[in-house]
């Protein structure tokens, strides 16, 4: 028997980092804002009382320097059954390197890898030992790239939507006057019992976001997400207000601390909040978040990292679904053994497996390798 079960301490022996580049399956996706032709996935080890557990953010190179360099050392020779302290000493030891951002991401990556070492320390899955609310969480599939034809994108929605996922979001943005006829083409392709999601990126001004609000909602979109740029709280409170019924907006991705998320709750920007624990300090940022989205009555939408987000999803409190990303879930199926497939429109925790339930296939992650 484990010595922490015995309430003993368990020393973290040792912490490492690796980065894997992976090419998207298209020349080239892009977003209203934004194009990319890879992805970095920073990848954490932590062992301790003979145990190793593993955690993740996709980030930069910069996220596993800071890591390797830095943050490493800082946590080496804790105690892995206290997962706070670790968090807090995490926090403390970036206060004059500007906390979000890389910072906030590597203290993701590592805190993942802390409750995943805890939990295969004590042999049981994570969302056991973060106390289950729910069997499974809710999906929807996301992708639908703006670089996408509207073949390519008819046919990735109505897929998901074939394969039981009843919800679906695409990415809007890039070519406004376009967007109408791209919303309605998905529209068609899904059905009319598929709940349609738009994502902006931030791409349209105020007035702009409410005129294609009307439009989307010819379309029956429900979700709008980030109609607006996502520090413009008051631009979002007003796209809000003058959405169409039934459509709720949403942002969250960009946060990374504790504040950022109070400041949207407060200015009554979102209808759902998000949050991604790969960005917002881990598993324990995420609880954060859950408990003001509680304090509020806010719907909560994880962000991206579908197998990673899983077993929290289950746990928080007001969590409503899990974006099942095309990049991301794509990656974790090449990369993890354990990478979790939607089935019957959500993710089942594998609750026969400790921990986050996922190994590093290493040899097919190596051809991936930059350091």
């Amino acid at each position: 028997m484990p010595a922490s079960a015995h309430g003993d301490a368990v020393r973290l022996d040792n912490l490492t980092v690796a980065t894997f580049r992976i090419p998207t399956d298209v020349p080239e996706e892009s977003d209203g804002t934004y194009a990319w032709r890879d992805t970095t996935l920073v990848f954490v080890e932590a062992r301790g009382g003979g145990v190793t557990g593993i955690g993740y953010t996709y980030a930069d190179d910069a996220t596993a320097l800071l890591i390797h360099a830095t943050l490493a050392g800082v946590v080496c020779g804790m105690n892995v059954m206290e997962t706070g302290t670790i968090w807090t000493a995490l926090v403390a030891a970036v206060r004059n390197l500007g906390r979000s951002g890389i910072a906030s991401m590597a203290i993701s990556a590592i805190d993942v890898a802390m409750w995943d070492l805890k939990a295969r320390i004590l042999g049981v899955p994570l969302v056991a030992l973060l106390g289950a609310v729910r069997d499974a969480a809710p999906v929807y599939g996301s992708g639908g790239f703006t670089s996408y034809s509207l073949t390519q994108l008819r046919e990735q929605l109505a897929g998901w939507v074939e394969s039981g996922i009843p919800r679906v979001k695409m990415k809007i943005g890039r070519d406004p006057a376009a967007d109408g006829t791209r919303v309605a083409a998905a529209r068609s392709a899904i059905g009319e019992n598929a709940e349609l999601f738009v994502d902006a990126n931030g791409a349209y001004g105020r007035k702009q976001a409410m005129h294609q609000a009307l439009l989307f909602a010819e379309s029956r979109v429900s979700w709008f997400e980030e109609p607006v740029y996502h520090r413009d709280l008051e631009g979002l409170r007003q796209v809000r207000e003058r959405a169409p019924a039934g459509m709720e907006i949403s942002v969250g991705e960009y946060g990374y601390t504790p504040d950022t998320f109070d400041a949207i709750l407060r200015a009554g920007a979102v209808d759902v909040l998000q949050a991604d624990a790969t960005r917002c300090e881990g598993i324990t940022g995420l609880l954060v978040v859950d408990g003001l989205c509680e304090s509020t009555a806010t719907p909560l939408s994880t962000h991206c990292a579908p197998s990673l987000h899983v077993h929290p999803a289950c746990a928080a409190k007001r969590v409503r679904h899990v974006e099942y990303f095309h990049d991301h879930a794509r990656i974790e199926r090449m990369l993890f053994d354990g990478a979790r497939v939607p089935v019957d429109g959500a993710l089942h925790p594998d609750l026969s497996r400790a921990g986050l339930g996922l190994e590093l296939k290493r040899a097919d992650a190596q051809r991936y390798a930059t350091s």
